[in-house]
């Protein structure tokens, strides 16, 4: 079944990837895809989404909307990722806007599937399979960087760098990198 993202013009090469990472997800809970959508937004539509349907007048990072009633092997819906926080949040914590929107997707795609992070058994068990993806999905990650960090992505700077230091061999360095916090939305 077909996958679609919608996303700014100025993000081209993000749908394939974001899409496999999404089958993946989907994969390791033993379902499928049905009908699926990602919107890639930014704050304020997340924000009128989060408010009328959970009750919630903030923006969030990502908002999962399921269309299934009952469990089946194949999942039905759309997850909506504010790139707002996904920008804010890559600087956060440190890693790359594509590994962090990779994250954020990932964790919707879970959410679809069923599970949640309400307990601490739940959030553990979410946060695992979500290490597993990240890890499993460098391909597709690296994709996304390419989208979103590199240096001809559009719409979007590119990656902070470390300060430069002086003397022989100088050059500019990454930011490090790090796992990204815990899921705790």
């Amino acid at each position: 079944m077909p996958i679609s993202a919608k996303s700014p013009r100025s993000l081209p090469g993000v749908s394939a990837p974001l899409a496999a990472l999404v089958r993946a997800a989907l994969a390791m809970e033993g379902r499928s895809p049905g009908e699926l959508g990602i919107v890639l937004t930014g704050d304020k539509p997340v924000r009128e989404l989060n408010r009328r349907w959970r009750g919630l007048d903030r923006a969030t990072d990502v908002l999962s909307f399921s269309y299934d009633t009952t469990p089946g092997p194949f999942v039905n819906g759309d997850l909506i990722v504010s790139m707002d926080r996904v920008i804010e949040q890559a600087q956060r914590y440190r890693v790359t806007r594509g590994r962090e929107l990779a994250r954020l997707v990932i964790h919707g795609a879970l959410h679809l599937t069923g599970l949640d992070h309400q307990t601490s058994t739940q959030r553990r068990r979410m946060q695992s399979r979500e290490r597993v993806l990240l890890r499993s999905g460098a391909v597709q990650i690296r994709a996304l960087e390419r989208a979103l960090d590199g240096p001809g992505a559009k719409g979007v700077p590119a990656r902070r760098t470390a300060p430069r230091r002086v003397g022989r061999g100088a050059r500019s360095r990454p930011a490090p990198r790090r796992s990204p916090r815990p899921a705790a939305r």
